[in-house]
């Protein structure tokens, strides 16, 4: 099973504190309902087989879930098959049918962790990856805690509680660097984490609508979560920068905004976000040309 794969959308940057890849073996830090866990999942016998162990308070409540975490939920993924394509679904299928043989093992991953999910996004909406990323480097060391058991031996450190999220002070929300729309968002989803994490299970519909209803919550910010957190395959990232772009020139030879993204893909409902991520997987991308947009230099930092 392609564990890094299925988990890599899961990952915050090279230096995601709470993500490590040893060769083999994937090392995660979990704030669960339980508490903190250090995860450890390894592949063996050229990835037929998953082993897994866990430490701390979470680590039984990580393991039961560890299955659905691997898309052993996503039945949907027996749906989308190259040999259904053909019939008018849509434009693109010579390139997914190619991409499902490049990757016949993926599937979309469920953590059930919506408030961490929802955390990571919250840092990542308007800003460049290597901005977004340093704040999340710079909130789980600041403000997190060493994993249990080797976990804090091998460098990761746990998502900060709600509850220390939600006391963070402004000025150390700069500091990070966060600037106030984000970290505002982010305590706002801290003070209301018990209820987010009530969305587990609801109608994707719903889900959508109770992430929206938070200020600073958009459209993308809520497929974002929903395709971690719910293990949505449906939820396209609506509002990014480059995914409309990016399959639109891949699937027709021509990049396409947001509304032509959305009738490029409704005939592969209620698999959107299954093409979107198997485009990415393949790496296709509209050709970049100018310079890449610049991090902010104008906000304090501290933490690294």
């Amino acid at each position: 099973m392609p564990v890094l794969t299925i988990w890599a959308t899961l990952r915050r940057g090279a230096g995601d504190p709470a993500f490590i890849l040893d060769r083999a073996v994937v090392w995660r830090s979990l704030r669960t309902p339980e508490g903190a866990a250090t995860l450890q999942v390894e592949t063996r016998a050229a990835g037929a087989e998953v082993h897994a162990r866990s430490w701390g308070p979470g680590a039984v409540w990580t393991l039961d879930r560890l299955p659905q975490m691997l898309g052993d939920d996503d039945v949907g993924a027996g749906d989308f098959r190259g040999d259904t394509f053909g019939n008018g679904l849509g434009c693109g299928d010579s390139f997914l049918r190619g991409a499902i043989r490049r990757h016949p093992h993926w599937r979309v991953p469920r953590t059930d962790l919506v408030f961490e999910a929802l955390l990571a996004a919250v840092l990542e909406q308007k800003v460049t990856g290597q901005e977004a990323w340093a704040g999340w480097r710079a909130l789980l060391r600041g403000f997190g805690e060493p994993a249990p058991g080797p976990g804090a031996e091998r460098g990761l450190w746990v998502t900060p509680t709600p509850a220390t999220v939600a006391a963070i002070p402004s000025w150390e929300w700069l500091r990070l660097p966060v600037d106030p729309a984000r970290s505002r968002t982010a305590v706002l989803a801290a003070r209301l984490a018990t209820s987010l994490e009530r969305t587990v299970g609801l109608p994707a519909t719903e889900v959508e609508r109770r992430l929206c209803s938070l200020q600073g919550v958009g459209r993308w910010t809520a497929a974002e979560v929903r395709q971690r957190a719910h293990g949505d395959a449906d939820a396209v990232s609506f509002g990014d920068l480059h995914v409309p772009a990016d399959i639109g020139h891949t699937l027709t030879g021509r990049p396409v905004d947001d509304a032509g993204l959305a009738a490029l893909l409704a005939p592969y409902r209620p698999h959107r976000y299954r093409v979107q991520r198997l485009v990415e997987l393949c790496g296709a991308r509209t050709p970049r040309r100018g310079p890449r947009m610049a991090p902010r230099r104008h906000l304090p930092t501290r933490y690294r």
